[in-house]
């Protein structure tokens, strides 16, 4: 599998010079099986640019998946110009977060008073499927999806292919158990022995305490987890909306520091848009 990512910025998108390296577009990660299929990780601001990219948004068929339906991951949604097209079409994960179904909430995003054109300005083929939760396939990826430890809930994402692994979860917080999560050994069973493992790392230590309950973690309880699930790869996930370049350069200074203390050979870095990885 193909894995790019379109946007790793948490909460809000973000612009300036100060903001080049990392990217200000929130989340959106595009993965592409070895069997063709396009699976749309987020429908963050990161989409847009999916979309009108000449390879990626000339693809005729897509699969959309969520984590959650906060603000930065649906936010990019109606900006996605394959749906304008006829001839494309995308099945979308039926979802439902606090008792509305996806297809419910986006229809109601792309409504007045809050955006001037309805979900039926689309020309592509539009499907909700339920049955895209759990443990399924898409093509030749298979997924596992686990409750995240968020306000709300959400989903983090297992895929699998060729007995290669890229486990996906922002917006989980490590230090809190939140209403709908399994708690760290289920996170650590989850992520154990991935290729790479691309996990929420919003906050410092010092940040942390005063954010604890946000539904985010600290860089520092994400080194722990990763470190005990053998992960190969750790890409520092959903950068805080204020993190500048330098700063989360600094950032993942330290986490190798801490990891080289650890005696541990984890790779370590910070998720860029742009970045593109394959298993």
């Amino acid at each position: 599998m193909e894995i790019k990512c379109w946007g790793s910025r948490g909460s809000i998108s973000v612009s300036g010079k100060e903001f080049i390296k990392y990217g200000g577009s929130t989340t959106c990660l595009e993965v592409t099986a070895e069997s063709g299929e396009t699976i749309i990780l987020d429908a963050g601001t990161g989409i847009r640019k999916l979309g009108s990219d000449p390879v990626a948004g000339a693809k005729k068929k897509y699969y959309l998946l969520f984590t959650h339906v906060h603000w930065d991951h649906i936010a990019g949604f109606p900006f996605f110009k394959p749906l304008l097209e006829k001839n494309r079409s995308i099945e979308i994960q039926n979802n439902v977060f606090l008792k509305l179904t996806i297809k419910e909430i986006l229809d109601y995003l792309m409504s007045a008073p809050f955006f001037p054109v309805t979900m039926e300005a689309f020309k592509a083929t539009r499907t909700f499927r339920d049955d895209l939760t759990g443990c399924f396939t898409i093509g030749s990826i298979d997924i596992e999806t686990i409750p995240l430890s968020h306000p709300g809930g959400g989903y983090g994402y297992k895929l699998t292919e060729n007995n290669k692994t890229f486990v996906f979860l922002t917006d989980n917080e490590l230090g809190v158990d939140h209403p709908l999560s399994k708690g760290f050994d289920s996170f650590l069973t989850f992520c154990s022995g991935a290729d790479i493992l691309f996990h929420d790392a919003e906050y410092t230590p010092e940040e942390y305490p005063s954010k604890t309950g946000w539904g985010h973690s600290s860089y520092k309880d994400l080194l722990d987890l990763a470190v005990k699930a053998k992960v190969k790869q750790l890409g520092l996930f959903h950068i805080n909306q204020e993190r500048t370049d330098i700063e989360m350069d600094n950032i993942v200074t330290c986490c190798r520091k801490i990891l080289k203390q650890k005696k541990s050979s984890l790779d370590c870095f910070g998720v860029a848009a742009g970045m593109h990885f394959k298993l």
